[in-house]
């Protein structure tokens, strides 16, 4: 065993030198991942970052990532986009345009695939109603991109965390793919008493701009916009809200008017120009055009009431939960979903330092939105009815 190992550790040290010869001179090489409590795994033959991937891709969040709603919820039609092929775009695009570039595709891999594992039922509504539900209870906000995080470091694994590095971690926090960056540079003066303090700022004022410490984080941020700007307008289609022909024309003439022509022009952008220096950018024609047409799907898409169907609700069967469940953990009623769901197993360390309204927070934000549904009828909600 002892001379398999060796054998490993040379095959690994040889693939961490032929990486750092690959990769482009701002690139972030697997050698430099940091995590907040140092392992020693020996005959360990991945990166460290492809295991960062690896383990999201196993987490029990990635796996209900199958049922979480993107744009779109309570629709009967297989062909809409869920969250779990969303991330899976994104992770695809952002290594296509990575590997031109010469950056780390593992890192990038592990930061899309993890960057919206936070995301409660329904999508962004749930997360409104899910961030009042927080501050009412004495909480911060709720936001997707710290609860992903969350997620990952304090409560998969039954409360011990995936113990992720923190370039990956990083990435996740600072992903928002609602910002429309013209060029983003990393911030690379950061370790992890620097991200402890982003996350916390970032609570308290979900408006403050973070800036990833890598490239790679950089990228997938320009990368989640480019796998769902085109993607929602199909979508949409789809559904009959809009017309292709309602396109804005300025950005059809620039972009084109299908996704694959959107995210080949976009991806192609960020190739030419995302080599130059120490940044991700866009040219200026190409970001104009993207900033026109993000501002069309949030005006004709995203708040439209045509999709937002039996918010109230919605919004009710939330509330009902999270007093639900609070009254559960209060009073210790162990036939209850928080618990046998939830609670069963976990790490005392979890149970012990976390307060009782944040634990339910946690349980409602890793719902899927049947599991979600179900919960919500045992109770007697009256449930939101789903479109043809």
């Amino acid at each position: 065993m002892t001379d398999r190992r060796q054998e490993i550790h040379q095959l690994r040290r040889r693939l961490d030198e032929a990486e750092e010869r690959r990769l482009a001179p701002f690139a972030t090489p697997s050698r430099a991942g940091v995590r907040r409590r140092a392992e020693n795994l020996p005959g360990e033959y991945r990166q460290a970052f492809a295991q960062d991937a690896d383990r999201i891709l196993h987490s029990r969040s990635y796996t209900r990532y199958i049922d979480k709603t993107q744009v779109f919820y309570l629709v009967e039609n297989d062909h809409i986009t869920h969250r779990v092929l969303h991330v899976q775009l994104v992770s695809k695009i952002a290594r296509t345009i990575g590997r031109f570039l010469g950056l780390n595709e593992d890192l990038i891999e592990a930061i899309a695939l993890g960057h919206d594992i936070g995301h409660p039922p329904f999508g962004h509504e749930g997360e409104r109603v899910l961030h009042e539900l927080c501050q009412e209870h004495g909480l911060p906000g709720f936001l997707h991109n710290v609860q992903s995080v969350r997620f990952l470091e304090e409560i998969e694994r039954r409360g011990r965390g995936w113990n992720l590095t923190l370039q990956t971690l990083d990435g996740i926090l600072c992903h928002d793919g609602e910002v429309h960056d013209a060029r983003l540079a990393p911030d690379r003066a950061k370790d992890f008493s620097v991200f402890d303090r982003e996350k916390e700022a970032k609570l308290a004022d979900p408006g403050l701009p973070l800036r990833p410490m890598t490239l790679e984080g950089c990228l997938v941020r320009f990368a989640d916009t480019v796998s769902y700007i085109g993607r929602d307008i199909e979508d949409a289609i789809e559904l009959g809200l809009i017309q292709r022909s309602d396109l804005p024309p300025e950005c059809v003439r620039v972009l084109g008017d299908t996704n694959g022509t959107i995210v080949y022009r976009l991806v192609s952008d960020l190739i030419v120009n995302g080599a130059q220096g120490d940044a991700i950018a866009f040219s200026p024609e190409i970001s104009e055009s993207l900033r026109r047409l993000k501002a069309f799907n949030y005006e004709r898409i995203y708040l439209n009431p045509a999709i937002k169907r039996d918010l109230d609700r919605i919004e009710a069967c939330y509330r009902a939960l999270f007093a639900d469940f609070l009254d559960a953990v209060r009073r210790d009623r162990r036939q209850s979903l928080i618990f046998r769901d939830f609670l069963e197993g976990m790490d005392d360390s979890y149970r012990e330092g976390t307060p009782t309204t944040a634990i339910v927070r946690d349980f409602i934000a890793g719902m899927t939105d049947d599991y979600f549904l179900r919960a919500a009828a045992a109770l007697g909600c009256a449930l939101p009815r789903k479109a043809a």
